[in-house]
């Protein structure tokens, strides 16, 4: 995949995700669960006894909303029907892998979707003055590479789950399952602060604290830098161990498809 490739794509894909505004804006509202439960945390909060304040919570949750904005993956429905209504062939006779098609109309997406999160943020901090703050210039540093490899890791887990489609039709109903622990497990629902520490140790060892609650974190500040160099290890050794069990799925699973005739 050369950078020529690469611009023409996501210049196609961003004119065709221009033309659903009004649906870019529904996405990005669906995606402010965090907003929504941060009320409930905040009256929790401020009932004393938990581990971060009410100030806190909302800086939190706001950077979650953010984060998630970036994380949006749905390459296993799209990959499902190509393969399921053989799309995919044609796919398949162009001279690159249909993975890039993906990928970059996500990232085309994300540029698209911009605007709105930022306005939805803005309202957000009218809302709630105190939660808005200026990030120091290091976590926005720290930012620009964990953001892209937390994407990245999104991305690949989703599609690796979406070479499934080559045995079953319904391989996105594991991605709902998968979906579940993402939230759970991740920091969307709630900080890693409340879960026991038995459970949080065993965690950091998953992929998901690394997904969500790494990167709120290092917006709002409180991830020291030590702990940053650890999540971008972490984030690249779960990358390429889902990247090596997606190219094993896909070989696989292209004999099998070009085995039903498609």
């Amino acid at each position: 995949m050369n950078w020529r490739i690469a611009r023409t794509l996501t210049t196609a894909y961003y004119a065709y995700m221009l033309e659903y505004r009004a649906e870019l804006l529904l996405w990005a509202l669906s995606n402010s669960l965090p907003l929504i439960l941060l009320g409930v945390w905040s009256e929790t909060a401020r009932g004393g006894g938990f581990a971060l304040s009410s100030g806190e919570l909302e800086r939190y949750f706001l950077a979650v909303f953010i984060t998630r904005q970036f994380n949006v993956v749905w390459v296993i429905w799209e990959f499902e029907r190509e393969v399921i209504s053989g799309q995919l062939s044609h796919r398949l006779l162009q001279p690159i892998d249909p993975a890039w098609h993906h990928f970059f109309s996500h990232i085309a997406e994300r540029t698209a979707r911009l605007p709105f999160v930022i306005i939805i943020t803005a309202l957000f901090g009218l809302i709630y003055p105190p939660a808005l703050w200026l990030p120091h210039w290091w976590d926005v540093l720290s930012l620009l590479v964990v953001v892209p490899l937390a994407f990245a890791l999104r991305f690949l887990m989703q599609y690796t789950s979406a070479m499934l489609a080559f045995w079953t039709e319904r391989a996105s109903a594991i991605e709902q399952l998968w979906f579940l622990i993402y939230l759970s497990l991740s920091g969307t629902l709630a900080p890693l602060e409340v879960i026991p520490e038995p459970i949080r140790t065993g965690l950091i060892w998953t992929p998901f604290p690394y997904l969500v609650y790494l990167p709120a974190m290092i917006l709002v500040g409180k991830m020291p830098p030590e702990e940053v160099g650890r999540g971008i290890a972490v984030l690249v050794f779960w990358t390429g161990l889902f990247w090596l069990v997606n190219r094993y799925l896909w070989q696989r699973g292209l004999k099998r498809y070009s085995g039903m005739g498609a």
